[in-house]
């Protein structure tokens, strides 16, 4: 490497990262009221779900303006006590208090993952949650209680799911649901593996897929299997990711499923009729060197700001974690390697994975968590490890990620969820880890670095009351910005079974005014906002 170079970039790499080692502040999580503690009920059997641990969600459930939290619990396989549940947190001012049993959201079976969306259209946010067993639909009471009506109105999924998302597939203004399966799993009939004379968990491969399925929203509180009638079950995957967009600007939305051991799908919209998979015909379904690769968790970001949607898919250890750059018309180029983090994700186990303007510049930044399966993986691998460090990539333009590493924070990490935790202009990070505390990242950027923000909080009337599937794009005209524009999309479930804040945050470098906001609503209807000011928490519904 040409020396000059060498220093120009370790001089421009230095900054970088010691901010960051300032900007994150890693929080015990007890000093605000948070005192979940996650048990995934081994006791020595090495059951296949145990390691596959939880996700949580991000809600504002009580419509008072911040986040609350949503902690999805494993439990004691043989005897699924009630000792153990999932967990719901009110954020009140920046400290928590346990409100499970008051919002009568305390299940007690062994979850996996949640998303959120209102399915009724009454302006409250309901949760799904994912099990291995039955699912739940909680119905938000309004009254700061949840009801369960999964039986009621046919969305009590039985088997072993994973990630779900809320999604109008057929722009009909009501939410459908899309719930991601795993495998054909039976706790009283788990095989045992061996590597290397260990005890090991299972791999996927000796077990049958599950199908995915789809439940179209009938408008009066009940919803229909239409899994075989739209195509969606006619491939079985072992997914455990879920994300959708409209990644063909056709204004229907798609579906990208991160499945392990088998093709990663992606389903194209054909104008809310039916899905068709094409993930092996755009490129997104295999490695580039044709393997069906470990998918863990998954997401969507524009991440080149070139108003696309791009992914981003999380696999096992000794693989590399896959970024797909989208040219458009469902053309995806994979940009791993020459992005920097092909290379930097061969060490770990990575699971939640989210874009994220971490540092407000206008750039979305990638987090990743990580964490291996096997606790005795260090017996069997001299290079394995089973605790290990997430990982931020501070996005360089578009360009390029440049890799810091959360050392101070070995967990085996999980489910990731992301908002504004504390109303302060920043985006932080809650992260899930097996059989311990949450980590808490708390993110000072908007006070450390003095750059701007806009969140925006999208209500909808013609579309679907959250607005899930909008989508919004911001506009600046100012030479000294490196961008000039931005864009994201409402999205319901994220990462690896988890749920981010559904309202959208820009960072804004040095800017203070937007010049322009157009969003494109879920229904069709487009909105323009002009000489939007900096550094504000917006709320606009959408025109009737």
């Amino acid at each position: 490497m040409n020396k000059t170079f060498l220093i120009v970039f370790v001089a421009l790499v230095i900054p970088i990262l010691s901010s960051a080692r300032s900007q994150f502040n890693i929080e015990n999580p007890t000093k605000y009221g948070l005192n979940f503690q996650h048990t995934d009920g081994q006791f020595g059997l090495k059951y296949f779900i145990e390691p596959i641990g939880c996700g949580l969600a991000m809600i504002d459930y009580d419509n008072d303006g911040d986040l609350d939290l949503y902690f999805v619990n494993g439990c004691d396989l043989r005897h699924q006590t009630k000792e153990v549940s999932n967990r719901f947190y009110r954020n009140d001012g920046g400290v928590f208090t346990d409100v499970t049993n008051e919002t009568q959201t305390g299940h007690t079976g062994y979850g996996i993952g949640c998303c959120t969306g209102d399915y009724n259209n009454d302006g409250w946010t309901d949760l799904y949650l994912t099990n291995y067993g039955s699912n739940v639909l909680y119905k938000n009471n309004a009254d700061g209680t949840f009801s369960d009506v999964s039986q009621t109105v046919g969305v009590d999924v039985k088997g072993f799911s994973s990630g779900c998302s809320f999604i109008d597939y057929d722009q009909d203004g009501w939410l459908d649901l899309y719930v991601v399966n795993y495998v054909q799993f039976d706790v009283s009939n788990n095989p045992s593996c061996k590597h290397l004379n260990q005890q090991t968990y299972c791999t996927p491969e000796i077990f049958d897929a599950e199908a995915d399925k789809l439940y179209r929203n009938n408008t009066d509180g009940t919803f229909s299997d239409v899994s075989e009638l739209t195509n969606v079950s006619s491939k079985k995957g072992k997914g455990l990711g879920v994300v959708c967009g409209d990644f063909n600007h056709d204004n229907w939305p798609d579906i990208f499923v991160a499945n392990d051991t088998t093709p990663d799908f992606l389903l194209q919209n054909s104008g809310g009729q039916f899905f068709r998979e094409i993930g092996l015909m755009t490129g997104v379904g295999l490695s580039e060197s044709g393997q069906a690769l470990s998918g863990m968790g998954c997401n969507t970001g524009d991440y080149d700001n070139d108003g696309d949607l791009d992914i981003i898919v999380t696999n096992f250890q000794d693989q590399t974690n896959h970024l797909f750059r989208n040219d458009g018309s469902f053309l995806f180029t994979e940009t791993s390697f020459q992005s920097g983090i092909g290379q930097r994700s061969l060490p770990y186990l990575s699971w939640g994975v989210d874009f994220a303007d971490l540092n407000n510049d206008g750039w979305l930044d990638i987090f990743i968590a990580n964490g291996h399966l096997d606790d005795n993986i260090e017996e069997i691998d001299p290079v394995g490890t089973y605790q290990q460090p997430n990982q931020i990539f501070w996005n360089q333009k578009g360009d390029f990620f440049i890799e810091r590493l959360l050392v101070d924070d070995h967990k085996v990490s999980r489910g990731s969820a992301f908002g504004d935790l504390d109303n302060d202009g920043d985006v932080d990070v809650v992260v899930v880890n097996l059989n311990d505390q949450p980590t808490i990242f708390r993110n000072s950027a908007s006070n450390q670095n003095g750059y701007n923000w806009l969140t925006v909080k999208l209500i909808g009337s013609q579309c679907n009351r959250s607005a899930i599937g909008s989508n919004l794009t911001i506009f600046l005209n100012d030479s000294s910005i490196s961008w000039s524009k931005q864009s994201r999309e409402v999205k319901s479930g994220s990462g690896y079974a988890s749920q981010n804040d559904l309202r959208l945050h820009f960072g804004l470098g040095k800017a203070k005014i937007v010049d322009r906001l157009e969003i494109e609503w879920a229904s069709g209807n487009q909105q323009i906002m002009e000489q939007v000011k900096a550094n504000q928490f917006l709320t606009v519904v959408e025109e009737e």
